[in-house]
This record gives structure tokens, C-alpha cells and sequence, in this order.
């Protein structure tokens, strides 16, 4: 999986959830800062924009796995 793959992730905080695509290095800084126990922001880019999160106000992150085409398409 290169750089380039977007996923989606979750990011729960107390009362809402924030669904983004972001690119796979993206997810994977947001899990070594959170592993880290770091009480920090996180800027990050997203399809639909620039978020900055506040660390310690994080819940839950979920990461989807690759999106699956359904249809009846050749398989390539």
C-alpha cells in the first residue's frame, strides 16, 4: 500500500464523531501520537479540508478497511 491510498478513519470525541479520508501515513501518525500518550494537537489533511484535533479529547479512532467494489465489473 503506497502513501498516495486513502482510508477512512473515525475519531470520536465526547459527543461527536468526525468520519475523514485521509492518506494512509496520516492514520498512522494519529496512532503513534495516541500511543504516545502525548497532551498535544494534530494537524492533518483530509479530502475535505485541514483539521486540528486536541489528543487528550480523543475517545476512540476507528480506520476502516480498503473499500470493496460491489457489482458485476471484470476483475482486473
Amino acid at each position: 500500500m503506497s502513501d498516495n491510498d486513502r482510508i477512512r478513519i473515525e475519531i470520536a470525541f465526547d459527543q461527536q464523531v468526525l468520519s475523514v479520508l485521509v492518506p494512509q501515513h496520516t492514520a498512522e501518525d494519529l496512532d503513534r501520537a495516541l500511543a504516545g500518550g502525548q497532551d498535544s494537537t494534530l494537524s492533518f489533511e483530509a479530502d475535505d479540508g485541514r483539521y486540528t484535533i486536541l489528543l487528550r479529547r480523543v475517545v476512540y479512532v476507528k480506520r476502516f478497511a480498503r473499500e470493496s467494489r460491489v457489482g458485476f465489473g471484470a476483475a482486473a
